[in-house]
């Protein structure tokens, strides 16, 4: 079975690299630690990991980082004999580990799934503990623990449903994957059974809830005020914001012509558009110009950069890690990736910081998040453009409305939160153990 995976792993790598490659050039950014991917780190880290006891957690992209990071937090102040490793997939990832993540914890990048790099990988680093955040199941890494008697485990775990089949038609690969687990933190007790079926040791799983309601982080100190770069682009400061945040291919052209439709009703409105990946920044500014709707580009605003007041029309914020402090500003947020694709960004940040939310049907990242803030007021979950419209108009006019959901929403999020401090909890007790 390790020989057929293996085999075709190297295939479909071998077949996909071109566009993955071109996928990390597109980004930027992808020489700095390319060796990385194939286990070739530093003689500095190899030194600095020589004799150490070395707790390697593992996060993805963006979304998994913010969670690690407030994992990690939890649980170094109780592990000062022990050094701690984290990795991650993405350019992206790697930049917000090293903004929010001091210099002696070490970032690396998590090893292609080949035999060899993650021997070479795992070799260098010898953990004594690995943590997974959230279910990304990597055979060769998974049986490279097994073999060497690494307890490694999962957190924050959530299965799709089209996950959960996923791993079910291959049981035969990853059951015995599953089993491995020192511990499972589930995010409720659907997953938790997911997890048992999937083959997961029942005494190693725990419900622990959603680390995301905890990795919410309003009040670290700012780095950009989006109140004056609005200014800077001639916004008034009783202007009402409309903030797209982490928005997918074709939801900006959508959000801009309905503003613009708004206008007409709501004179102060401004849209704020964030796309979920930066580098779409330059697409995204051909279909405003296609619809001649007048923008600005983030990165083009310096610190004496002055428009004239109505010269601009919208914002499109093509940097990273600058959503948060628009959603500060924001009077109305639509959450992104649930209009014209599938699966839903976080609506948790806005929440947590007493925003109205809408987002489209498409939430199916949030099977239980979403719901939760809808059924409390907090959100509102709209079927298409038309009812996108009448929904942001009605709560453009009402602003007792907008600050009840407000509240609802950051209540929510006050509800759900302490998951972070179990999960440690579990990690610590097994590493004692």
């Amino acid at each position: 079975m390790r020989f057929l995976y293996n085999l075709l792993f190297n295939i479909g790598f071998l077949l996909a690299a071109p566009r993955y490659f071109l996928k990390m050039y597109r980004r930027g950014g992808w020489k700095d630690g390319f060796g990385e991917r194939f286990g070739l780190y530093s003689a500095r880290l190899k030194q600095a990991l020589t004799n150490r006891q070395v707790v390697w957690f593992h996060a993805v992209s963006v979304g998994e980082v913010n969670l690690c990071t407030q994992l990690i937090r939890a649980v170094e102040p109780h592990l000062p004999l022990h050094t701690i490793v984290v990795s991650t997939t993405t350019s992206t990832g790697m930049a917000l580990l090293k903004e929010r993540l001091p210099q002696h914890i070490h970032k690396i990048y998590y090893p292609i799934d080949r035999r060899k790099h993650v021997l070479r990988a795992i070799g260098l680093i010898h953990p004594s503990a690995v943590v997974l955040v959230e279910a990304e199941i990597w055979p060769n890494f998974l049986w490279t623990l097994q073999r060497r008697g690494i307890p490694h485990f999962l957190v924050n775990a959530r299965l799709s449903d089209r996950s959960f089949r996923g791993y079910r038609r291959f049981a035969f690969l990853f059951r015995p994957l599953f089993a491995g687990f020192a511990g499972v933190g589930a995010q409720n007790e659907g997953d938790a059974e997911r997890l048992r079926q999937l083959g997961c040791r029942p005494e190693a799983i725990q419900v622990l809830g959603r680390l995301k309601f905890d990795s919410v982080r309003i009040d670290e100190r700012k780095s950009v005020s989006a109140s004056a770069i609005l200014s800077q682009l001639g916004v008034p400061s009783d202007a009402l914001i409309l903030v797209g945040g982490s928005t997918h291919d074709g939801e900006e052209k959508i959000l801009a012509e309905v503003c613009r439709r708004l206008k007409t009703r709501f004179p102060s409105l401004f849209p704020v558009l964030v796309p979920r990946h930066q580098e779409r920044g330059a697409a995204v500014g051909a279909e405003l110009d296609a619809i001649g709707m007048r923008y600005a580009f983030r990165k083009d605003i310096l610190p004496r950069t002055q428009f004239e007041t109505g010269s601009v029309d919208c914002l499109v914020v093509n940097t990273t890690g600058e959503l948060l402090h628009f959603y500060q500003r924001a009077d109305v947020v639509f959450v992104g990736k649930s209009l014209t694709a599938e699966g839903g960004q976080n609506p948790i940040e806005p929440a947590a910081l007493g925003k109205p939310v809408v987002f489209g049907p498409n939430m199916q990242n949030f099977p239980d998040i979403a719901p939760a803030f809808v059924k409390k007021g907090g959100a509102v979950q709209v079927a298409d453009v038309a009812e996108l419209e009448r929904v942001l108009s009605d709560l453009l006019a009402d602003p007792s409305r907008r600050k009840a959901m407000g509240t609802a929403a950051r209540e929510v999020v006050r509800e759900n939160q302490g998951s972070i401090g179990r999960t440690a909890e579990m990690i610590l007790a097994a590493i004692d153990r």
